[in-house]
């Protein structure tokens, strides 16, 4: 042991090993030091959307962020934690200290980098990034060409993660483990050093648990989940900043949310209040063409037409075809999307199947026999084509339209001429909506058109020969939102010419909403998921305003009601054109971890178990929670909720998606 004393380390040090937990317990705390400056980050950068009005309220959110940052930050470190506590003998080693460091951050900067991932992502997701962002980038064949794209557009994100790993590697380096030489196990030092060690480990591993499972060592009680984090906040949009991204990745990894629910529920009571069962026999039967355009992040934001009933100071709205159109249009200025992504838009809209907290599309129930838009309306002879100007695959887009069985898919490889390529999506909307309305005056009739656009989009980019011909606006989603009804305006002026259009129904929606202006009314949590949804027959004869809720499921059902289909079909959204409301209006999606169900006189928040909120109908910032005054209203709003739900789950996981017999 002589060695030891010349290094000045106590023998009994050695054994104990009090310098290396020192050095680990450190290591740990700069963990937790990185994890605040995330936190910060986040904030700073998503500060309209959180609405903390002061440093205390801030701090007091760090505290109960702290049991998040725990479990995200032990689950991260498990093999540094264990490589740091085992007695392996050579602990205390240059090379073992070396390939510690490795392991410590090679984890520890792959996990942290999801918090700045957030830092953007954020605003278009209005949620931590979960283990879903894996289904929607391996749709993406353009990857590596993306990431470049981004690392120019969002430089400062990059050199704030640089900034931030290279700070913490300089702090993890000013304190070291001393090299001290171990006993051996044959003396009874080597035995103390061994068992103590393995004590520890074991006194570790017990507190890790714990803290994993968020503090709470209970048999009875689950570990924390994302839906906890707004059991700290009085606002539910900043249970996001309660939250970590690694822990909401890590937590969804192999969580499958399409599980049966337990409700205490008869069959009857169910069917009753979900009605997922549709038949309309409004109108007499017709075989008219139909083009269903859904657009990309065209929120309700960026439409005067659809802006009128609301008070909003100084609006300016983007898009003057569009409003134009509206005017000869039925529209629905209330209208939600049931979805966050646009893989959640394409289910929504032509299966009438939303997206929860997982993607419908990306679980392992979508493969099943789906009864849909497109596979009622092949069987009413109908030719169904889906047409998206990205790569063939992208977004998850071919996969799903043959899971409903169109006829064709055409995409940027068919259109074949990568001229018009934006550079970053796909074909730019306008030549790929002339391509469209060429591929159509060559298809037999009846048809049906479905087109996902591209344009409107991050990066924000138009054709160059079209820069100074559309209004730059207040954010960069103005000048896009400008081009892609310019868009829409050939398309329409391109198609009036030919024989197919004056029998034809348009139906116009968007998959999600995208960058906001108008704050005070687009921040608001219902507002942030508002979409149009206008229906335009070149008669005429639909124009109107309709205030009543109304959201992309409702699309399926409607276009079946006026078609004069009268066949019971299975439908989870009503006919937006029944005038006799067989089905109460509503809206339903899921955000923050809650089930957000909309009716009558007021805004459901549910649990998944319970109902934690009622708002008034009008109350979009959901400000004033008045469950304590729950009333006869709101309970049944609450039971509609969990027969919706019930139902949705039940007919998912026993496959029962396909045609009623």
């Amino acid at each position: 042991m002589a060695s030891c004393r010349e290094r000045h380390i106590p023998l009994n040090n050695s054994v104990y090993r009090f310098q290396e937990y020192k050095v680990f317990f450190y290591r740990l705390f700069l963990v937790y030091v990185f994890y605040f400056i995330a936190r910060i980050l986040f904030l700073i950068y998503n500060f309209d959307l959180l609405h903390v009005a002061s440093i205390a309220e801030f701090l007091k959110i760090q505290y109960h962020g702290l049991a998040f940052d725990t479990t995200a930050i032990l689950y991260v470190n498990s093999l540094f934690m264990l490589l740091s506590f085992l007695p392996f003998f050579i602990n205390t080693k240059r090379g073992y200290q070396k390939l510690l460091f490795y392991v410590y951050f090679i984890t520890n900067l792959i996990a942290y980098a999801i918090n700045f991932v957030d830092l953007i992502y954020y605003k278009y997701t209005f949620s931590r990034t979960t283990i879903v962002v894996l289904d929607v980038l391996k749709h993406e064949k353009d990857g590596g060409s993306m990431f470049f794209r981004f690392l120019i557009d969002y430089w400062h994100v990059f050199l704030l993660f640089g900034l931030s790993a290279a700070l913490w590697i300089y702090l993890y380096k000013k304190v070291k483990v001393i090299t001290v030489e171990r006993p051996k196990l044959t003396t009874k030092n080597g035995l103390i050093y061994v068992v103590l060690s393995l004590v520890i480990f074991c006194g570790v591993s017990v507190l890790t648990i714990g803290g994993i499972r968020g503090g709470d060592f209970k048999k009875s009680t689950r570990p924390i989940n994302l839906v906890d984090a707004n059991r700290h906040v009085q606002k539910i949009e900043q249970a996001d900043l309660v939250l970590n991204s690694p822990f909401a990745f890590i937590r969804t990894i192999n969580a499958n949310s399409f599980k049966k629910v337990a409700y205490k529920m008869e069959q009857e009571v169910v069917d009753n209040y979900a009605q997922p069962i549709k038949q309309y026999s409004n109108n007499s039967k017709s075989k008219p063409n139909i083009v269903l355009i859904i657009t990309e992040s065209l929120g309700r934001e960026y439409l005067g037409a659809f802006n009128k009933s609301y008070d909003i100071p100084n609006y300016k709205g983007y898009t003057p075809f569009l409003d134009s159109l509206a005017g000869k249009s039925l529209i629905f200025p209330n209208a939600y999307a049931n979805g966050s992504k646009s893989i959640h838009g394409m289910s929504s809209v032509l299966s009438g199947i939303p997206s929860f907290k997982d993607a419908f599309t990306s679980s392992a129930y979508s493969k099943q026999d789906i009864q849909s838009l497109v596979s009622i309306l092949n069987e009413e002879g109908y030719y169904s084509t889906f047409f998206h100007g990205a790569a063939r695959g992208s977004m998850g887009f071919l996969g799903f339209s043959n899971i409903l069985g169109f006829d064709s898919y055409l995409g940027r490889e068919d259109y074949n001429n990568d001229d018009d390529f934006d550079g970053s999506w796909g074909i730019w909307d306008e030549p790929f909506l002339q391509y469209m309305k060429d591929e159509i005056n060559d298809m037999q009739t009846p048809f049906f058109a479905t087109v996902f656009t591209v344009s409107s989009h991050e990066p924000y980019v138009i054709p160059e020969k079209y820069e100074g011909k559309f209004p730059v606006g207040n954010v960069p989603m103005h000048k896009t939102v400008g081009y892609t009804d310019f868009a829409f305006k050939r398309f329409f002026e391109e198609a009036k010419k030919e024989e197919w259009f004056d029998n034809t129904i348009f139906i116009l929606t968007a998959d999600h909403s995208n960058q906001v202006f108008y704050k005070d009314m687009y921040y608001k949590p219902m507002n942030r998921h508002t979409v149009p949804i206008l229906i335009y027959k070149p008669d005429n004869s639909m124009a109107g305003v309709n205030m009543d809720l109304a959201q992309q499921i409702d699309i399926y059902p409607t276009i079946l009601d006026m078609i004069g289909y009268q066949k019971p079909f299975r439908s989870w959204g009503r006919s937006l054109v029944d005038t006799s409301f067989s089905t109460i209006p509503f809206a339903v999606n899921y955000s923050n971890s809650y089930y957000r169900f909309q009716m009558g006189n007021y805004i459901c928040i549910f649990d998944g178990v319970k109902a934690t909120g009622f708002y008034d109908i009008l109350d979009k910032g959901l400000e004033k929670n008045l469950i304590e005054n729950k009333n006869s209203e709101m309970s049944k709003i609450e039971a509609i909720c969990k027969a919706y739900i019930k139902d949705y789950y039940d007919r998912i996981i026993d496959k029962k998606l396909s045609a009623i017999e």
